[in-house]
């Protein structure tokens, strides 16, 4: 069931808010209807994957009831945390790394061991990142261990950020479990969110992905430069639109139910330098790298320049692995490792940031950097990521530009104009316009002006609602139309 689905949007999202909020009263019955909801939600593909899931919600409560108990015990707290690893990564390798594995073995030794065919989890890295941040930062003291296992399969399996993102960690919810508030004015600005989230996924990311679909499709032989190009800069949009508008859903959601969510991305594409890139895309991620692998290998503080080498590789080695069992995402993770590296020993990232003349050229540097990164993503192997850069450089003996290009630029001209708008803080700077001309006038002048600052107030607020009614509209025609509406998160 996905947040940009007819079944989601009509049925299951109104049920689950009318229930929530006329038919219960107590917080502990809103909980454990809210997990019963997050559990059905996951339920609707594949049944059997909640067993999946509540096996991982009972290991982890039991992981941080003895980490809560032990974790004045060195030894003992070691022992627990190197076993919840061990389950908890296990549970991924199993379902996402084994047939990749053994394919990789039968291949490197020649051997013949039977792969068998094993369905991923849908959002199986997100959960299961979930349940290591409770126990770790239940061993930190930064949240207190829960007593009800009802509680941390809210945690764990709440619906609104268990498919896509983004990772919420129990430090930050924990206390909300509880002691959140639910009120009208987080509930219309988280519903205002989900709609503009949703039409970021639906109006923008979905028509990028048919173009970026028919690119990719094709054989390197067959792209002229021009068409190459047109869809890797789609594919840059469509990722950015459909994570970045599935993040919005899913922290608008969290505000209806009264649980506030930190941000996952920052406009990543103004940045000038892959290491601004990584603090503004999918920040939740990177964080989640930073605070539980990157710090607790000593991060930047070491002695020794090769110690600092090898902890970014471990990082962005694991970042690669987490996208994915394929060498596609491997080799992308330890792409970004050499830029990253290089930034970090140079100094260019601060030397970029200081210098302003530079910031133009320190652009178009992250902007190539990161459409030819998002080849290697896209592609479905090594070959096809070679043979894709190839045709963007003009090494496959195709025209520049041919009557492919020219038909989809017609076709899409409006799409990819509004993508480029809105990639950049337009919304804020708009918002921050519309809050400034309405500010209230100074005290001598507010007689005269104050009722047409007020006129102005309220016009600005309808036409705000009215933005969001008819987005919500277009949205919905789209998707009762049967529009091409793909789902990019089920290797994750």
């Amino acid at each position: 069931m996905l947040f940009s689905s007819t079944i989601f949007i009509f049925f299951f999202l109104p049920a689950v808010l009318f229930i929530y909020y006329v038919c219960l009263r107590r917080r502990t019955a809103r909980n454990v209807f809210l997990l019963l909801a997050s559990l059905f939600f996951y339920a609707w593909g594949e049944p059997w994957f909640v067993l999946v899931m509540l096996g991982s919600i009972l290991a982890n409560y039991l992981f941080g009831l003895l980490i809560d108990r032990y974790r004045g015990h060195a030894p003992t707290a070691r022992a627990i945390i190197v076993s919840m690893l061990i389950v908890n990564l296990g549970i991924i390798f199993i379902f996402k790394y084994l047939m990749f594995t053994l394919h990789n073995v039968n291949s490197l030794f020649h051997t013949r061991i039977d792969i068998p065919t094993i369905i991923l989890p849908i959002g199986i890295s997100f959960f299961t990142f979930h349940s290591i941040s409770y126990v770790i930062d239940i061993l930190r003291g930064k949240a207190q261990a829960l007593r009800n296992p009802l509680d941390v399969g809210l945690y764990i399996s709440l619906f609104s950020q268990l498919v896509a993102g983004p990772i919420v960690r129990y430090e930050t919810i924990a206390d909300q479990l509880y002691h959140r508030k639910e009120n009208f004015n987080d509930f219309s600005t988280g519903a205002c969110r989900f709609i503009f989230g949703l039409a970021k996924k639906v109006l923008l990311a979905n028509p990028m992905a048919l173009i970026a679909d028919k690119a990719f499709s094709m054989s390197g032989d067959e792209l002229s430069v021009s068409f190459a190009w047109l869809g890797v800069i789609a594919y840059t949009f469509q990722i950015f639109f459909d994570f970045s508008g599935y993040s919005d859903m899913a922290i608008g959601l969290g505000k209806m139910f009264g649980f506030h969510f930190l941000e996952n991305f920052n406009y990543p594409y103004i940045s000038k330098s892959v290491t601004e890139f990584w603090r503004r895309w999918h920040i939740s991620l990177s964080t989640w790298f930073r605070d539980y692998v990157y710090f607790p290998l000593g991060g930047s503080r070491v002695t020794s320049t090769g110690r600092l080498i090898l902890n970014l590789f471990v990082v962005w080695l694991l970042t690669g692995c987490w996208h994915g069992a394929n060498w596609t995402f491997i080799c992308w993770g330890l792409f970004y490792f050499i830029l990253l590296t290089v930034e970090k020993l140079s100094g260019y990232a601060k030397a970029i940031t200081d210098k302003k003349q530079w910031h133009i050229l320190g652009h178009v540097y992250l902007l190539l950097a990161v459409i030819f990164g998002w080849v290697l993503f896209r592609s479905v192997d090594i070959s096809q990521a070679l043979r894709y850069s190839q045709a963007m450089l003009g090494l496959n003996h195709q025209l520049f530009i041919d009557n492919l290009t020219l038909f989809y630029l017609r076709e899409n001209a409006v799409y990819l104009i509004v993508a480029v708008i809105f990639c950049m803080p337009t919304a804020e700077v708009i918002s921050r316009y519309l809050s400034h001309i309405s500010f209230a006038p100074p005290q001598d002048a507010a007689k005269q002006v104050l009722p047409r600052v007020g006129l102005v107030n309220a016009l600005l607020t309808v036409f705000y609602q009215v933005i969001m009614l008819v987005l919500l509209l277009f949205c919905v025609s789209y998707i009762i139309r049967g529009d091409y509406n793909p789902f990019i998160y089920f290797q994750f």
